[in-house]
């Protein structure tokens, strides 16, 4: 959390009335989005909701017709991936982005290698062993253990390591901001438990967590507030708790009466 001039409260991202068209199609229709540092925010709706394209928004895939992204107190305006990830943005999407022949360093630090350039033969070495311990210190400060050795390639490992590796990869370079896009779809009840604790851990650290899932069990479980689209429409909000999986629910189907427990709750009645 942090302060403004005059000691007001500056969330750590806000999106105001974001907008996006594909042609005829109106994808966000003045979504407004906030998220603290440390929160886990789960983004929820069925598909076509327009949770897909306002993430893309955020990680610089898709520029917004209209609308704001301030980050920290500041308007940004994200042009490319690249941007986003200078900006302390990392976004895991549901294909993981791994390369299946490297290894969970190679993959770590994949378009990011650590060098060290060679005036005399006019070229650059990469530091495999740099790379390694610092590859091997995150995985351990996020207690991720691999059962399989880390120089080998990804492609042998479990879905759940995989999932690890994709997501502390996020982390290793996110001084802000997490996206997860359903992040244990496909996961075995152990490896989730373990995705789950890893997304705990980020927000421990300080980072704000944008979790995209289907499953609000996953949500409750690590989610402190869940926002709710609708064909391109922001819905409605509440507290991730059990108490309001009904009220969830009914605002993902377009219930037309959903009652929300807790004080977050915004959604009409």
């Amino acid at each position: 959390m942090s302060q403004g001039a005059g000691g007001q409260h500056v969330s750590l991202l806000e999106v105001r009335g974001a907008t996006k068209h594909f042609g005829a199609v109106l994808a966000l229709d003045r979504v407004d989005l906030r998220l603290e540092a440390g929160e886990v925010l789960a983004l929820l709706g069925d598909n076509g909701a327009g949770k897909s394209t306002l993430i893309k928004a955020l990680s610089g895939v898709h520029k917004l017709d209209a609308g704001q992204i301030v980050l920290a107190g500041e308007e940004v305006v994200i042009k490319s991936p690249a941007e986003a990830r200078a900006a302390g943005i990392e976004t895991v999407y549901q294909d993981l982005a791994l390369f299946d022949n490297l290894s969970a360093t190679e993959n770590f630090f994949a378009g990011r290698e650590m060098s060290k350039f060679n005036w005399l033969r006019g070229f650059a070495f990469v530091r495999d062993r740099q790379m390694e311990r610092e590859a091997t210190n995150l995985l351990d400060s996020l207690e991720v253990k691999l059962r399989i050795d880390k120089r080998s390639a990804v492609g042998l490992m479990s879905g759940g390591q995989r999932q690890a590796v994709a997501v502390a990869r996020a982390a290793a370079f996110a001084s802000r901001i997490v996206i997860l896009d359903e992040p244990t779809a496909a996961l075995g009840v152990r490896e989730t438990r373990n995705v789950l604790e890893l997304i705990k851990k980020l927000a421990g650290r300080g980072i704000g967590v944008i979790l995209i899932s289907h499953n609000l069990e996953d949500v409750t479980a690590v989610a402190d507030r869940a926002m709710v689209l609708r064909q391109g429409k922001f819905i409605g909000e509440a507290e991730a708790t059990g108490a309001n999986h009904e009220a969830l629910v009914g605002m993902i189907v377009g219930a037309s009466r959903y009652a929300v427990a807790g004080r977050s709750g915004t959604a009409p009645q």
